[in-house]
């Protein structure tokens, strides 16, 4: 009996302490996923800009859309 009483205690202190150590958890992990984020935008920025191709694909699109309209 003595056991079970200890048991449950240690496993409700060791539930608060889990809790309270998780707190800021929520927050680091969003600001990894934004710099991650970051950091591909500006790969894919800096690709773009050494590299002509999105504005051959965007002259390209618009031949086509003025190409079906005339």
């Amino acid at each position: 009996m003595l056991m079970t009483i200890a048991v449950h205690l240690h496993a409700l202190w060791l539930s608060r302490t889990a809790a309270a150590d998780d707190r800021g958890q929520t927050s680091a992990e969003y600001a990894l996923v934004l710099l991650g984020a970051a950091a591909v935008a500006l790969l894919i920025a800096g690709w773009a800009t050494h590299t002509n191709r999105v504005g051959k694909l965007l002259d390209s699109v618009l031949d086509i859309i003025r190409d079906k309209v005339k």
